[in-house]
């Protein structure tokens, strides 16, 4: 059986278009694994209908102001009929950010996705790596470079476009996409059994 996965995300200067793109194709390096992006800023009913079929949503949105950006939570808010049903009860879930500073309140865009995800019912699957570049003999190419475990998070230079992001945000956010998908494909195969 295909599995599916949806990456439901917004980006404002395609940074995390950029990202959603590399969740995008870690999941699809899944064998059985189909993955489709889903722009959220004016998402069209064949568009929630994607999300509605998938067996996990990963949820992506840049950090504006230490939450996640406008045209996310109005996503979020129009997903209330789908929450009202509960139509993704026991899909995974797993989110990423990407925000100008280092830190940039992240975590709190992280927690907002996976605080989403509850309400739907679905189950978070979190990063899984260790923290990279945090010792002498670590590197800023290291996966996680910003020590995150909650999600994929990145940085991304102001003044800098999305051809510019690093390259080891764009491995970590592969990384999640892989992550989440593995664990989605063990569970489609488990419901078929």
């Amino acid at each position: 059986m295909m599995t599916l996965v949806a990456v439901a995300y917004h980006s404002g200067y395609g940074h995390t278009a950029r990202l959603a793109e590399a969740v995008r194709t870690g999941a699809t390096a899944v064998a059985g694994v189909k993955a489709e992006t889903v722009p959220v800023n004016g998402i069209t009913e064949e568009q929630w209908s994607i999300l509605d079929a998938a067996d996990a949503i990963v949820f992506g949105t840049p950090t504006y102001m230490g939450s996640a950006s406008p045209d996310f939570h109005t996503f979020a808010r129009d997903s209330v009929s789908r929450w009202q049903d509960q139509a993704w009860e026991g899909k995974l879930a797993a989110g990423f950010t990407n925000s100008g500073s280092k830190s940039g309140d992240k975590l709190h865009t992280l927690e907002y996705l996976a605080l989403l995800a509850a309400q739907h019912g679905m189950l978070w699957v979190s990063l899984g790596l260790k923290s990279g570049w945090n010792a002498s003999t670590a590197s800023e190419h290291d996966l996680n470079r910003l020590g995150v475990w909650l999600g994929a998070a990145a940085q991304s230079n102001i003044d800098e476009g999305p051809d510019l992001m690093h390259d080891s945000d764009l491995r970590t956010a592969q990384h999640l996409g892989a992550r989440v998908a593995g664990y989605a494909a063990l569970l489609t195969t488990a419901k078929a059994a």
